[in-house]
C-alpha cells in the first residue's frame, strides 16, 4: 500500500493560544499570509496533503484550499464538507471545478455533523441517524454526477432534482476521493457502501484493527472488493529530541488545556460526546493514561473525547515505529498534526517523516506489500 502522510493546516494563528496548546486549528478568523505559509511549511516537509476543516463559524474551507494550492506546487488539499447546506449537484460542479484548477490535488471529506447544536447554527435540525442517512444519499449523488456523461433525474429522501448535468468530470479518476468517518453502527454502513478512505481516530492498534474489520465483512456483504476502501488513522504525534522532553511536552500540554480548561469549537463537553468516537475516546482513557507502547490518552480525556487528540508521545524513531505499527495493520493514510501546529509541521520535516516513510518503504518491501 502506498502510504499517504496528511497533515491539517489552519485560517489564522491563535495568538491568544499559548505554544504547544492549540486543540483545534480552524477557527479565529483568517490570514491569507498565514495560509500560504502554513500549506508551504506542510509541503516542504513531505506532505501528500493537509485538511481544512469545517466548523460552523470558520472560514469557507474551498476557497482556504483554492488559496493554499495558489501557493504550493505538489501539496494535496483534504476539504471537509458537511451535507446539508448545499445541494449535491452544485458542489459537484464546485469540486470538479477545484479539482481541475489544482490538476488534482483535491479530496472531500464528508462529515455528517457536530452534535445537534453545532449543526442548528447553520440550520440543519436533522438527529444523528437523519445526518448519517443525508450523507449516504449525498455521497453517491455526487459520485453519479462525477461518473455520469448525461443527465440525471433523481428523487431521494433528502433530495430531489430533474435532469441535473455537470459539464465537467473530475480531474482524477474516476472521481475526486471520498473520505468518510464515524464510529457508529449507521456509520459503519454508510462508509461501507460509499466512501473511498475510511477515517478513524487515534484508539488503540486493536480496536482500530477490529474497526478494520468490520468494514471489511460489510464490504464483502454489500459486494464491494477488499481493496475498494482505504483506511486512515489521525493522531497528535509529540515529537523531541529524547523520550524525557517528549513526556514533560505531554504533561505540560496537558496542564495547559487543564488550566484553561479549553473547550472545542464544538461548544460544551455534553455536546461533544454525542459523538460515538469521541465517547469511544473518553472510555478508552479511562483504561488508562498510556495504551499500547506510547498512545498518551490524557488530552483526549479532557477535552471530552473532542476530536483527534490522542497523542503518540518520544522521539521521533519512537513515534514512527507506533505509526508504522498503525500501517502494518491496514493504515495506508495516517493523519498526523501537532499542538504546536506550525512549528510541528516544520519540526517533524527534518527527521518522523523521512524516517516513517523509509521504515514504510522496508516493511513493504520486505512484505511484497505494493
Amino acid at each position: 500500500m502506498k502510504p499517504e502522510i496528511i497533515g491539517m493546516i489552519g485560517p489564522k494563528s491563535d495568538e491568544s493560544v499559548s505554544k504547544g496548546r492549540e486543540v483545534h486549528v480552524i477557527g479565529g478568523g483568517i490570514d491569507p499570509d498565514y495560509i500560504a505559509a502554513f500549506s508551504k511549511a506542510h509541503e516542504d516537509s513531505g506532505f501528500d496533503k493537509v485538511l481544512v476543516g469545517y466548523s460552523s463559524s470558520s472560514a469557507d474551507g474551498f476557497l482556504i484550499a483554492l488559496h493554499a494550492a495558489a501557493n504550493t506546487t505538489k501539496l494535496g488539499y483534504l476539504i471537509a464538507h458537511r451535507p446539508g447546506f448545499v445541494s449535491p449537484t452544485v458542489l459537484a460542479r464546485k469540486v470538479a471545478t477545484l479539482d481541475h484548477l489544482t490538476k488534482g490535488r483535491i479530496a472531500l471529506h464528508i462529515i455528517s455533523g457536530g452534535g445537534d447544536s453545532e449543526q442548528q447554527r447553520d440550520g440543519d435540525f436533522l438527529n444523528h441517524t437523519e445526518r448519517y442517512n443525508r450523507s449516504e444519499e449525498f455521497m453517491e449523488i455526487l459520485k453519479k454526477l462525477w461518473m455520469s456523461s448525461s443527465e440525471i433525474d433523481h428523487s431521494g429522501e433528502y433530495y430531489k432534482f430533474i435532469q441535473a448535468k455537470s459539464d465537467i468530470n473530475c480531474f482524477q479518476t474516476p472521481h475526486v476521493p471520498l473520505y468518510f468517518g464515524g464510529a457508529s453502527e449507521i456509520a459503519l454502513d454508510v462508509a461501507t457502501r460509499q466512501c473511498d478512505v475510511f477515517a478513524m481516530w487515534g484508539e488503540p492498534l486493536g480496536a482500530v484493527s477490529a474497526k478494520i474489520d468490520a468494514i471489511k465483512t460489510r464490504m464483502k456483504a454489500n459486494g464491494r472488493n477488499k481493496n475498494d476502501i482505504k483506511f486512515s488513522v489521525s493522531t497528535r504525534p509529540i515529537v523531541a529530541e529524547s523520550e524525557k522532553e517528549a513526556w514533560d511536552m505531554a504533561h505540560e500540554i496537558l496542564d495547559g488545556v487543564l488550566k484553561t480548561n479549553q473547550r472545542s469549537m464544538h461548544g460544551s463537553g455534553k455536546e461533544r460526546l454525542q459523538s460515538v468516537g469521541a465517547k469511544n475516546l473518553v472510555d478508552f482513557a479511562k483504561q488508562g493514561d498510556i495504551l499500547d507502547d506510547r498512545l498518551y490518552m490524557p488530552i483526549a480525556a479532557a477535552t471530552g473525547g473532542s476530536g483527534n487528540t490522542t497523542a503518540l508521545v518520544g522521539t521521533a524513531d519512537q513515534v514512527s515505529d507506533s505509526l508504522l505499527n498503525y500501517y502494518k495493520i491496514g493504515c495506508s493514510t495516517l493523519l498526523i498534526r501537532g499542538f504546536d501546529p506550525f512549528n510541528d509541521a516544520v519540526y517533524w520535516g527534518k527527521e518522523l517523516i523521512p524516517l516513517l516513510r523509509e521504515k514504510i518503504k522496508n516493511y513493504s518491501n520486505q512484505n511484497k506489500d505494493y
